[in-house]
């Protein structure tokens, strides 16, 4: 046998095809999940709008991400690629499972926290959208014994008052926060529960609706009923909407986020 062919040359042979076929499957650990197809054209022109319109409120900055249920198939989603919200285009969106694996990312980077998105829809079949984001007036609702409550009939969906995820119960006392994981994804969810939005303590919070535009309207509403709330307090003792106001207020409201939506929708991509 010739040294060319010799045990340690086959030996590195096998090595290189091993590496090879590392190298096909995916850093996290998992086989490629499958297209679901192409989503409507509409839906994820919404899905950029929706990040416009959310940095142009104040929701998001640099940070914060809104995603959507694929219209064709309710076991994927559709989110940009890791990016300032108000820089994002149609070219940014990538498809992933509910496990928060990427479809054909095309080397484009995911969101560190996408798992908020895909434990959220594994667990609410209803939810069609879903918003995290820092925005500035709700944190301090995150982090005091003071409840977010509904205080007048646009914020009717926080109903009798936003839960709040203790990242520690589920991550221990040394977190960055983040939800990096599945499993603090799913321990996210299960506080959200049946609620339309849940504060996250030290971090922000998440917001889930029926449509992309239902979860644009509570995004910015939580946030403008958060100002509302501590100027109330320090006038006095607010009056809450009571459960049923709340919820007939709630109702009505969501018959009427298209003209919020056609406004926001202008006034941050200068076309309606």
């Amino acid at each position: 046998m010739c040294l060319c062919c010799g045990p340690a040359s086959l030996s590195r042979r096998g090595l290189f095809a091993t590496a090879l076929a590392a190298a096909a499957v995916p850093a996290w650990g998992q086989v490629q999940p499958k297209s679901a197809g192409a989503a409507a054209p509409g839906l994820i022109d919404d899905l950029v709008a929706a990040n416009r319109i959310l940095y142009d409120q104040g929701v998001v900055d640099g940070f914060g991400h809104v995603s959507v249920r694929h219209d064709k198939e309710p076991d994927r989603y559709l989110l940009s690629r890791s990016m300032a919200p108000a820089l994002v285009t149609v070219d940014d969106i990538i498809e992933y499972d509910l496990d928060s694996n990427p479809v054909d990312p095309k080397g484009r980077t995911s969101y560190l926290e996408r798992y908020i998105h895909g434990e959220i829809y594994k667990a609410r079949p209803d939810v069609v959208a879903v918003v995290h984001s820092h925005s500035p007036a709700v944190i301090p609702f995150a982090d005091t014994d003071v409840p977010l409550r509904p205080m007048n009939h646009i914020a009717g969906f926080l109903g009798p008052g936003a839960p709040v995820f203790e990242i520690r119960d589920t991550g221990g006392p040394a977190t960055d926060t983040l939800i990096r994981n599945a499993s603090l994804g799913h321990a996210l969810a299960a506080t959200l529960g049946g609620h339309a939005i849940a504060l996250m303590r030290g971090h922000g919070s998440v917001a889930a609706a029926q449509s992309i535009r239902h979860v644009v309207f509570r995004a910015i509403y939580t946030e403008v009923n958060a100002r509302m709330q501590a100027e109330a307090m320090k006038l006095g003792t607010p009056k809450f909407l009571n459960a049923e106001e709340a919820a007939g207020a709630s109702k009505a409201n969501d018959a009427l986020v298209d003209r919020p939506w056609a406004l926001w929708k202008q006034r941050a991509m200068g076309k309606a």
